[in-house]
Order: structure tokens, then C-alpha cells, then sequence
């Protein structure tokens, strides 16, 4: 029997990491890094220093790294999608047979929390769907929509108002979602907000949150919504990868 420990790591800050979490990578026999390629380095480094930080010593855990496979780019998105996942528990299965062919504890750090916009326990479950005995074990973690807000010092919601959380694809497609006075937009490949109107709408947007690398940039559309693309485009080029987020609010968060 396997136990596949999800653990949410937050944004990769050790003092956003929860004491659940250490705790589960503590019992861990096995912990698996995945690694996206040489221009998301920071990501496995990261991943590798809480490893270094958070394991007590003496350290019995054993550390892999594998290649985490790379998604077909074609206009299919949730087609491939599937297909990605599909090669991701493949890569999953292969490396707990290897190293832990008799059973035990396997730790994954997930970024921010395996619940929100994360397919881990998507990829899990085809482990269980394939045959292989998996018990499986969520330790929740800190989200960068959490850290948005922390670091912007606002609430996520208008008094007593609903907050839609969204994606950049879905924000370009369908514009504002009905009937929400607010709107956290994740997984945008830059510039969704464009799709709306720049002049009675306010921003708050936060790329690599937590890390010191952190950018922070609010304000109303029209002032500031250049400067957000333009801000984006120069931290990628500079980092050769970005992660980012933003909440959009028609009225006063406070």
C-alpha cells in the first residue's frame, strides 16, 4: 500500500509553510521533486532548500528528482490536458515502483494548495483508476490568492459579496462573471483583463508572491493596466518564467 501525501508548500516561503506540512514530509519514505526544465530552475531549487530546511536530522528520507513531462501545446486545451496528466501519473507510477517497490509513504510538494487550480488529486486518482493501492493524504497549504490579498492588505471580498475565481482563459472568453462583485484571475497568460472595460474596475496584482523576487502594482485599469503587461513581460525576460495573480473589483474593497 501506498500513502500519497499531497502537501501544499504555499508559494515556496518557509514561513508560509504550516507545521502539518513539515510533519508530512518528516514521515515521508519517499519525495518526489518534479523538475520543468531549466528556465523554472528556481521552482525545484525552492522545493529543494525546504527539503534541506524543514527535513530533521538524521534525514531517512529519500529525495528523487524526475522530469516532469511537457504539455502539448495545441488548441485541444482540455484535450491536452488529459494527455498530460495521463503522462504525469505514468512518470508518478514508474517512480514509486522504483523506489518504494514494497509500499510506504510518498510525499509530493504541491505549489500553494492541491486544492485550488492544482491537478494533483486529478493525477492521483488515475494511480488508483490504473490498479495501484493508493491511500491518499491532503495537507492544505497557503494560497498566492491568500498572499495577494496579505500582501495588498485588502479582504478578498466587498461586504457581505460573492468572489468568483477564474482563470485568464475564461476571463478573455466570456468577460465579467455574473453576478460577483469581485474576481480573482489565475493561470493568465498576460493581459486577460484587456478583454474589459479599463475605466471603473481596480486591480490588485502580484506576480512571484512570497518569494524575493515579489512585484506588487494596484490601481484603476486605465492607469495601470500597461504598466502590469509591460512590468510582466520584462520580469519573464529577466526570470524566464513567471507566476502571477490578480483580483479585479468593481467597488471598494474596504
Amino acid at each position: 500500500m501506498i500513502t500519497l501525501s499531497l502537501i501544499g508548500i504555499g508559494t515556496g516561503n518557509l514561513d508560509h509553510v504550516t507545521l502539518a506540512a513539515v510533519r508530512a514530509l518528516n514521515n515521508a519514505d519517499l519525495i518526489l521533486l518534479p523538475r520543468k526544465g531549466e528556465a523554472k530552475s528556481d521552482l525545484i531549487d525552492l522545493r529543494r532548500l525546504l527539503c534541506e530546511r524543514l527535513l530533521e536530522a538524521p534525514v531517512t528520507t529519500k529525495i528523487v528528482e524526475f522530469d516532469l513531462p511537457s504539455r502539448d501545446g495545441r488548441h485541444d486545451y482540455l484535450g491536452a490536458v488529459d494527455d498530460w496528466h495521463a503522462a504525469i501519473a505514468n512518470v508518478w507510477a514508474q517512480q514509486i515502483d522504483e523506489h518504494l517497490p514494497n509500499g510506504g509513504r510518498v510525499g509530493m510538494l504541491v505549489w500553494g494548495d492541491p486544492s485550488l487550480y492544482d491537478s494533483s488529486l486529478r493525477i492521483t486518482q488515475r494511480l488508483s483508476a490504473a490498479g495501484k493501492q493508493v491511500e491518499v493524504e491532503v495537507v492544505p497549504g497557503i494560497t498566492s490568492l491568500q498572499v495577494l490579498t496579505a500582501e495588498h492588505k485588502i479582504p478578498l471580498n466587498a461586504l457581505a459579496e460573492p468572489v468568483q475565481i477564474t482563470t485568464g482563459r475564461r476571463l478573455r472568453e466570456r468577460g465579467w462573471p455574473n453576478d460577483a462583485a469581485t474576481v480573482a484571475v489565475m493561470l493568465d497568460s498576460g493581459g486577460a483583463f484587456t478583454a474589459l472595460p479599463q475605466d471603473d474596475i481596480y486591480i490588485w496584482w502580484g506576480a512571484y508572491l512570497g518569494m524575493d523576487k515579489q512585484c506588487l502594482i494596484k490601481g484603476w485599469l486605465s492607469d495601470v493596466g500597461d504598466q502590469i503587461i509591460q512590468r510582466r513581460a520584462a520580469l519573464r525576460d529577466t526570470h524566464g518564467w513567471i507566476m502571477d495573480i490578480y483580483l479585479l473589483a468593481k467597488q471598494p474593497l474596504l
